[in-house]
């Protein structure tokens, strides 16, 4: 079928349109000029963006290989990022230059060389403003910030001497722009920025760069916390510390020391609320084959702690004090238990075991939903085990540090043998209880289906 002559005509004519009438040789010319003005800028634009990624993302080995070259470039780069704020401020203004004066060629191509939009504004507009703009943006930033990012060293020794030269011409803006942005750093420091904890955990939780296991992540989210932990949250209660009366005779002590197996005991008189001092079993080598000797000579000073006592500042006494053990006392000045220096750092970097270590408590993995603990298993230990997340039972703790304390608060009294408590999707089943404490306790998991049988 042949197509009508005005249909055929019609592309070109839309062509014709733009361009404007009377066109002589000198006008194209001048338009050929601007076109390549404004790719000499954006090849410009270009390096000027790959230099900041490329200056601002070396790390402390490809810095320190660059020193190690010892040649005149290498030396430039280490002068640059010496005074990096005046670098970053020389690259500003020079890749803000170049950008305005492609705009302003890209503006005066489009209205005063040999195109006439005046016809077609709609045409003109994606031209001028969305297409520009696009090129500008992806081949004047993106592409060479990711081509900086693989080829560090070759864009800051490419780079490093046109830089240099240029912060020496431009230097008064680049003192302006330096002086102005300090004037706001300092006023900023002084205003301060809140960071909580919680941010924090999040950023560790988003940071993913295939490298980082879990294992790393818990030491991170460790460091971040454990500043935060006060020294109840984690001491061994009075109730599961060993320690030796003060009157005690030497034989029975050399027993208890066989017994236990512990490095270090805290000696009291009469009870725990008393403590007398720490005795150092090293202490006791020389003398090991005396029956008679006099032990308590050989107890050291206590050191004494609060409860409310922080980890951090807790680990800074450890290490001015030169001890590895603290007393921790409540507030009426009994004492409530006992923490050492590893307990700190398990903390940080999880269950720290030798080989004369047992488990500090057991428990029962009857299935994927279902655990059996003792009531005195500490609550952070429950979550660890469970990989639940310690924040869950903050509502109804109040001050417990045990899974049986918990229940209690939660009951109001001791229950009794059989007793369901149900907290959310949780379950607990008290499985041994005497009138004085929770002994021993089944917990559910959400997502246990089957019922259980009495």
């Amino acid at each position: 079928m042949d197509i009508p002559p005005g249909e055929q005509s019609q592309p070109p004519l839309i062509l014709l349109h733009i361009l404007r009438s009377n066109l002589e040789y000198g006008d194209w010319v001048g338009f050929f000029v601007l076109l390549g003005g404004i790719s000499v800028l954006l090849v410009f634009s270009a390096m000027f963006s790959a230099s900041e990624t490329a200056f601002f993302s070396l790390g402390p080995q490809a810095i320190k290989d660059i020193r190690e070259k010892e040649d005149k470039v290498s030396e430039t780069i280490i002068k640059l990022l010496y005074s990096h704020r005046k670098l970053l401020a020389t690259i500003l203004i020079a890749n803000n230059f170049v950008n305005v004066a492609i705009v302003f060629i890209s503006t005066f191509l489009f209205q005063k060389s040999i195109l006439d939009f005046s016809t077609a504004p709609v045409l003109g507009f994606i031209l001028q403003a969305i297409a520009v703009t696009a090129i500008l943006v992806f081949f004047g930033e993106v592409f060479p910030k990711v081509y900086a990012t693989a080829n560090k060293e070759k864009i800051t020794r490419l780079m490093a001497l046109p830089l240099l030269l240029l912060a020496k011409v431009m230097a008064p803006m680049v003192f302006l722009l330096d002086k102005s942005t300090g004037l706001i750093d300092r006023r900023m420091a002084k205003r301060g920025h809140q960071v909580s904890l919680d941010d924090i955990n999040q950023a560790i939780d988003m940071t993913n760069d295939g490298k980082q296991s879990e294992g790393e992540k818990d030491i991170l989210k460790g460091i971040v916390n454990y500043g935060n932990i006060p020294v109840k949250q984690i001491m061994r209660s009075r109730m599961d510390v060993s320690g030796l009366e003060i009157s005690m005779p030497y034989s029975e002590v050399i027993v208890k020391i066989r017994e236990w197996g512990y490095s270090r005991l805290p000696v009291y008189e009469e009870n725990f609320d008393t403590i007398r001092g720490i005795l150092y079993i090293k202490d006791l080598v020389p003398h090991i084959r005396e029956t008679d000797y006099h032990w308590q000579d050989a107890i050291r000073p206590p050191y004494f702690v609060p409860e409310s006592k922080k980890l951090d500042d807790l680990m800074g006494d450890f290490q001015e004090k030169r001890v590895h053990m603290a007393i921790v006392v409540d507030e009426y000045g009994g004492s409530s238990g006992l923490v050492t220096m590893e307990d700190v750092l398990e903390e940080i970097f999880g269950e720290i075991k030798d080989e004369f270590d047992e488990d500090d408590f057991s428990y029962s993995h009857l299935d994927d939903h279902t655990y059996v603990f003792e009531g005195k298993t500490l609550l952070n230990d429950v979550c660890r085990v469970t990989d639940i997340d310690t924040s869950v039972f903050e509502n109804v703790r109040g001050d417990s540090d045990t899974l049986g304390g918990m229940l209690i608060e939660m009951q109001g009294k001791i229950p009794n043998i059989g007793n369901r408590i149900r907290y959310n999707d949780f379950e607990f089943v008290v499985e041994s209880a005497d009138r004085r404490r929770i002994k021993r306790v089944k917990m559910i998991l959400p997502g246990k289906k089957e019922t259980e049988e009495k």
